[in-house]
């Protein structure tokens, strides 16, 4: 099916996990799909994948935690229909008595600014044009917020959800929309920078990669009409109601 067909989608975060499975399916469905990331390599690597597949692709290497890096990637990507920012990040050192400023800083930077920023550049084409999607990915931690994710992810995804419900009021009446994003544990790089990862055994009973990139194709095929707000989804094996205490 091509429902996306004539539409050209930009994912940050593209060259792994959830950006890279929203990637794929967006490509399936029809969508021309623009990657960005830090690292030209992953880039590449879904990209090559996307195009053996027959879709559109192409991808475009930019800091999202750098506004101008932002401001002149998307002056080469031209016209965004959909924005997935998906770009995020944690550090080992999470727990109020051990997170570092550089560490928050960090987190702050790619977690919220790295969502902004793209965001806001987008926003000016998509009101010109009367519409426009925006699928951002928070956490369950910016719902409920958890010691194991650790103080400056839980405040950067939970403002990631404050930026939707924002976007939705100021924006809806140009056409456009926004949809948060609210994963459970996913299996995906990001469990690497955990003080304990969870073992292969545990990572097959969370949420896969590609059951993001099917969620963010549900919503990107709705009608324009069509506003789903958030989106709070989890493992059915969901760790966070037994109480995990891993810091």
């Amino acid at each position: 099916m091509t429902k996306l067909a004539g539409k050209r989608a930009w994912i940050t975060g593209g060259g792994t996990g959830i950006g890279a499975a929203a990637a794929k399916a967006l490509a399936d469905a029809g969508a021309e799909v623009i990657l960005s990331g830090r690292r030209s390599e992953p880039l590449e690597t879904v990209a090559d994948e996307i195009s053996r597949a027959g879709g559109r692709v192409r991808a475009v290497p930019v800091d999202v935690s750098d506004a101008a890096a932002v401001a002149t990637a998307v002056r080469e990507i031209g016209i965004v229909d959909i924005l997935v920012a998906s770009a995020g990040l944690n550090v080992p050192d999470r727990s109020l008595d051990r997170v570092t400023p550089e560490g928050w800083d960090k987190v702050v930077g790619v977690n919220l600014n790295g969502i902004f920023y793209p965001v806001r550049e987008v926003l000016q084409g998509m009101r010109v044009r009367g519409g426009g999607q925006v699928i951002l990915i928070s956490s369950w931690a910016g719902r409920y917020a958890s010691r194991l994710t650790g103080a400056a992810y839980n405040a950067t995804k939970r403002a990631v959800i404050a930026l939707g419900e924002t976007i939705n009021d100021e924006e809806g009446g140009h056409g456009i929309r926004a949809t948060v994003i609210m994963p459970g544990e996913v299996a995906t790089d990001i469990l690497k920078s955990r003080p304990n990862p969870p073992s292969p055994a545990e990572q097959a009973r969370m949420l896969q990669a590609e059951d993001l990139g099917n969620c963010v194709r549900f919503v990107a095929e709705l009608p324009p009409r069509v506003c789903i707000n958030e989106i709070l989804v989890s493992p059915s094996w969901n760790r966070f109601y037994r109480g995990m205490k891993e810091v």
